[in-house]
């Protein structure tokens, strides 16, 4: 099968095209036919070993995939190790879901892994309640966009989302947040962000953030929190750490900060389906709308991560491993 392999760690320059054996499935797996991989931002850290799990060369990278078994069957969307980014792929039975009549491959890659974070950040994680506020960043993001899709569906009072281009808060908007804020408020102060979100907020502190920056936004963001406000942080995209937080300043506040990683939901099955058995018939039903972004022949797999780096790209990005 053709794959996209890395033998050594560094940005998109060490994806290499190759050809390996097909992949052996062992107990409780099948080998699937690939139709379409996602792309997520994890992977461009997972190529740069900047991850939160240690990874080990060589290496196909990719988290997830639409595909048939092998010999045909049902259409599934699936979550992986690794692997994705081939023709090819193995996954467990309890990590794969039907994906519906009138689901995209697109559509299906965006709920499985962003879609499933976005639902546990706001319902196991930040316990959204109605009524409250939410502060999403990087709203036109994977993730992003379909928290802003759910906190209003869910009840939220106020949803508030971060974009870094007018075209993008225009997106958010289109999507049903209430109002944005340009993120590079942050760059030289993390106050002007703070400022920002309480604005956006009719002057009151917010309920929740979702935060997938560090640095100085998740410090303004920290700010910006009211007693009994959570923030959920899902990953550090600007590759800057936050400042420590100290219990104290918790204690003081009556605030919490809260990590999310959705290999502990892969690890608890049941946790993935209860999800994936809502968000799946929401985009059927049209009450979800992913927003799809490029697909890219799995050969052009480097400039796929380059055009998600460089924030080129909006909504999700999928590699087709039959070009």
């Amino acid at each position: 099968m053709r794959a996209v392999q890395i033998t050594r760690f560094g940005g998109p320059e060490v994806m290499d095209m190759v050809d390996l054996p097909d992949p052996v499935p062992g107990p409780g797996q099948q080998l699937y036919e690939v139709s379409s991989a996602g792309v997520n931002f994890a992977d461009t850290h997972q190529i740069e070993n900047s991850y939160l799990a240690q990874q080990q060369l060589p290496l196909i990278p990719g988290a997830e995939f639409v595909g048939t078994p092998v010999g045909g069957g049902q259409r599934v969307v699936g979550l992986l190790e690794g692997g994705g980014y081939a023709q090819k792929a193995v996954a467990h039975d309890v990590l794969t879901w039907p994906v519906p009549d009138g689901v995209s491959d697109e559509q299906a890659l965006a709920v499985v892994l962003q879609g499933a974070t976005a639902w546990h950040l706001l319902r196991t994680s930040s316990h959204l309640a109605e009524g409250e506020s939410v502060v999403v960043i990087a709203g036109a993001g994977g993730v992003g966009s379909l928290a802003v899709q759910l906190a209003r569906h869910w009840g939220a009072g106020r949803v508030i989302a971060t974009a870094s281009s007018p075209e993008k808060r225009a997106l958010c908007e289109e999507l049903g947040a209430h109002a944005t804020v340009d993120p590079a408020l942050a760059e030289n102060d993390p106050k002007d962000f703070t400022g920002a979100l309480r604005e956006a907020n009719g002057g009151k502190k917010v309920d929740i953030v979702l935060e997938m920056t560090g640095g100085n936004v998740f410090d303004g963001a920290m700010s910006a929190l009211a007693p009994f406000g959570r923030l959920v942080a899902y990953g550090m995209a600007g590759r800057v750490p936050p400042k420590p937080v100290q219990a104290p300043s918790l204690m003081g506040t009556s605030r919490a900060v809260i990590g999310f990683w959705l290999a502990h939901c892969m690890a608890r099955p049941q946790m993935m389906d209860a999800a994936m058995n809502e968000l799946l018939p929401m985009v059927a039903d049209g009450l979800l709308t992913p927003v799809v972004g490029g697909r890219y022949p799995l050969s052009d797999v480097r400039q796929a991560h380059e055009d998600l780096l460089s924030r080129r790209s909006t909504g999700k990005l999928v590699l087709d491993p039959t070009r």
